[in-house]
């Protein structure tokens, strides 16, 4: 029981030394994510939408 109270106890000083990003940076690092996010899918399915043509040219 000892270890887990100063386990939780080196836990709350070791938060208090985070750095917490602000609220404007969260947020433009959200937008980063899904725009990168947004950015992939449309180039993946563009993609898989070329070879998919490309296949069926071939096969029928």
């Amino acid at each position: 029981m000892n270890k887990l109270v100063q386990y939780i106890k080196d836990s709350r000083v070791e938060l208090k030394k985070v750095v917490w990003p602000t609220r404007q940076q969260t947020r433009n690092h959200t937008l980063l994510v899904i725009g990168v996010s947004l950015g992939v899918a449309i180039f993946l399915g563009a993609i898989d939408f070329i070879l998919n043509q490309v296949l069926e040219i071939f096969v029928y």
